[in-house]
């Protein structure tokens, strides 16, 4: 499928339209999930980071550092990356899906489109520029979310959780974050587009590729997780 997207380019001016379609659909679309996720997980944990650090010894801005360095390592490309997967995901799958079983595709084939390059490529280009996009902001929101969780339930006054945030940062952290990201967001568009576009049947096969890739990307999704931590993390 991803090669026979480059066999046969087409217009441009028609792949742009329907990429600015796409990174609508998928990055506008996704933002309310995001947000409230985002927020709600730095608030989650810097609460429980603050019930666990119980210990008079442990300076209160060190669950500042925790809260900063779980969200951008581990909650913020791969908890958003997951729920991705089932708001996109399903929505791609669906989509070509549906497109399929109404022989559309088949209609766009007969005039001559090359429809992996048509329907595929501006929907896997979309989620590469969109998704990473999507994470940094959920990184922001996460660590703006501690903080405000910290002052919120008398944690820790919020000059000390700014002090926790400067400190033992790594900026490495944040290039691993959006290597996940990337590899996550091809993960999101590619698998769907491919159950979507090769599926056959009625509308009950739609249903079944639409779960079944989401399920499929999801389980990618932490399996890469993995691979990148062992080959990106792990020191000689």
């Amino acid at each position: 499928m991803l090669k026979g997207m480059f066999s046969k380019p087409e217009n441009m001016r028609m792949y742009w339209k329907e990429f600015m379609h796409q990174c609508s659909e998928i990055g506008i679309g996704s933002l309310g999930i995001v947000i409230l996720i985002s927020v709600f997980m730095g608030a989650v944990s810097a609460v429980q980071t603050a019930y666990q650090l119980v210990s008079p010894i442990i300076p209160q801005s060190t669950i500042a550092q925790i809260v900063r360095d779980t969200v951008i390592l581990e909650f913020a490309p791969t908890l958003v990356c997951i729920v991705l997967a089932g708001v996109v995901g399903s929505k791609i799958a669906s989509e070509l899906g549906n497109m399929r079983v109404s022989e559309q595709i088949d209609a766009l084939e007969i005039m001559g489109i090359n429809t992996r390059a048509y329907l595929v490529m501006p929907k896997i280009v979309a989620a590469l520029v969109t998704i990473p996009l999507l994470v940094v902001l959920s990184m922001v929101l996460g660590i703006w979310g501690g903080r405000l969780a910290g002052s919120a339930a008398d944690i820790l006054p919020t000059d000390v959780y700014d002090r926790g945030l400067l400190q033992n940062f790594v900026p490495y952290n944040v290039i691993f974050a959006m290597t996940k990201a990337y590899t996550f967001a091809f993960i999101i568009s590619s698998i769907p587009a491919y159950y979507g576009y090769y599926v056959k049947g009625g509308a009950l096969e739609i249903g079944r590729s639409s779960t079944k890739s989401v399920v499929v990307s999801c389980v990618m999704i932490l399996f890469a997780d993995y691979i990148l931590a062992q080959i990106l993390l792990s020191h000689p």
